[in-house]
């Protein structure tokens, strides 16, 4: 089962806020995934942004007139959050510690969307999967949307050899050869990233319909641009710039491009 303590531990450690706005990976997906909310999302809708961290995505939707509820693991993140709160004008309507697998604080049919940027990436066991996409449905009003973001399975799995290179306290032979053969990573230290699940396209679609949802879209928030953010975003020629960025979004839903091209979001309505 997931090991939620080395979660939080993790996300005390690691500043996700500052990945999305000050390295050129995390500008990359952050600007994608905007541009992904504006496009699908209704003009107006109360929204739970569960596993939501600091709040990036909440903040950024409230200043655009959504009702947005806050929630995380880590107690951590959500004081960072309720300070910032505390700052805004236009406020998140609450921000709670909450685990995805269990969404009794929020009543049934409570929310027109729900945005899942975080909890697959980490809840390694089937079971606990289809629990968490099944509160979820619970607390979506019908019709409601669902944007869960997840880590491909060949990105995942090769990034793990990756980071034997760089870290080989956290990976050996066996967990190595278990993320291949299941796509679950089980890190052997309690540094660096904790407890991974990497799914296939066709696993996560299957997952979705499971839980009685239908699938949209399901594309790369990433794509061809993934591992080359520095030059893209130094790009002197505004014109280049523009094109290598139409020629992401074009080529976002290959199959091909989100299985090697770093996160991925999956689109579904109730």
């Amino acid at each position: 089962m997931t090991d939620f303590q080395k979660i939080k531990d993790y996300y005390s450690k690691f500043n996700e806020t500052d990945r999305l706005f000050n390295d050129n990976s995390g500008k990359l997906e952050y600007e994608m995934t905007k541009s992904i909310l504006q496009k699908h999302l209704p003009k107006k809708a109360k929204i739970l942004d569960l596993g939501g961290g600091a709040g990036v995505y909440s903040f950024f939707l409230a200043e655009l007139g959504y009702d947005v509820y806050l929630a995380d693991l880590s107690e951590n993140l959500i004081q960072q959050a309720i300070a910032q709160n505390s700052r805004k004008e236009k406020k998140i309507i609450s921000c709670d510690v909450v685990n995805a697998l269990d969404l009794s604080i929020y009543n049934n049919e409570q929310f027109d969307v729900v945005l899942l940027f975080g909890p697959l990436y980490h809840l390694l066991k089937k079971e606990e999967r289809l629990q968490c996409l099944s509160e979820v449905n619970r607390v979506l009003k019908s019709d409601g949307m669902i944007f869960a973001s997840f880590i491909p399975y060949l990105s995942g799995s090769i990034a793990i050899i990756d980071r034997y290179f760089r870290h080989p306290e956290q990976v050996d032979i066996n967990n190595l050869d278990k993320v291949f053969k299941t796509g679950e990573f089980n890190n052997l230290s309690r540094e660096g990233f904790q407890e991974g699940y990497y799914p296939t396209v066709n696993e996560i679609e299957n997952l979705f319909e499971k839980c009685n949802f239908n699938t949209l879209e399901i594309r790369s928030i990433r794509g061809i641009g993934y591992e080359k953010e520095n030059n893209i975003y130094n790009i002197k020629d505004d014109k280049m710039f523009h094109k290598i960025m139409d020629l992401i979004e074009e080529t976002s839903t290959k199959p091909e491009i989100i299985e090697m091209c770093g996160h991925a979001i999956y689109i579904g309505k109730k």
